[in-house]
């Protein structure tokens, strides 16, 4: 072969082997970087629930990403009494008590993301779950309460889980109606309501990119 033609061909591929690269650079450059999702963290599911709507809504969280779900329960549980469990719920807002916690976490260290559920109770959070973001050094996590309730919405609740975590990324919460403890209208989140409830609670994910 011509010596000065085999040069030539040489600096012909070299040519278009560097156009080649330049394009794929400049298409990978122009591609959105993936944002990290529920796979790259651990996710902590907790949860309060008397007549177990929000344990539902717990529930339908696990099943669209996953995670550890953890119910809340009380060293001393409150009475099975309606009455008496707004009276001493009352009572303990008053004074500042946080009920002890019987249920541990192990390792909360190792969660980057923590749901915490709640029903609304006397328009505020439940003190359980006063006691439980006390506990627990929630800095630096990602921190997302959900909510049922009996129609009145969720009050002062997430307003004092911001405060409670003044060094954690609060996200926005998610809120729906459950049952109505007062006129025996317990379980509720089921049947049409939990497909609606599903279909609610994905949306939400979603809009706050967990999802």
């Amino acid at each position: 072969m011509d010596p000065v033609k085999e040069g030539s061909i040489t600096m012909k591929n070299s040519t278009v082997f560097s156009v080649f690269m330049i394009i794929m650079l400049g298409l990978l450059a122009g591609c959105p970087k993936s944002q990290p999702t529920t796979t790259d963290n651990k996710v902590l599911i907790v949860y309060l629930s008397r007549t177990n709507n929000t344990k539902a809504i717990a529930e339908i969280i696990q099943k669209e990403i996953g995670g550890t779900l953890v119910a809340l329960e009380l060293t001393n549980p409150y009475p099975e009494n309606y009455t008496e469990t707004v009276h001493q719920v009352v009572k303990e807002n008053e004074t500042g008590y946080l009920p002890p916690l019987k249920t541990k976490i192990d390792n909360m260290a190792q969660y980057n993301i923590v749901f915490v559920g709640f029903p609304t109770w006397g328009m505020k959070l439940p003190p359980p779950m006063k006691s439980f973001l006390r506990q627990y050094d929630l800095n630096g996590k990602t921190v997302i309460p959900f909510n049922t309730n009996a129609g009145y919405g969720i009050g002062s609740s997430f307003d004092t889980v911001q405060e409670l975590c003044p060094r954690s990324d609060v996200r926005e919460g998610f809120s729906t109606k459950g049952g109505i403890e007062r006129d025996g209208e317990y379980f509720v989140i089921k049947g049409e309501k939990l497909t609606a409830a599903q279909a609610e609670v994905k949306k939400w994910l979603q809009k706050i990119k967990i999802l």
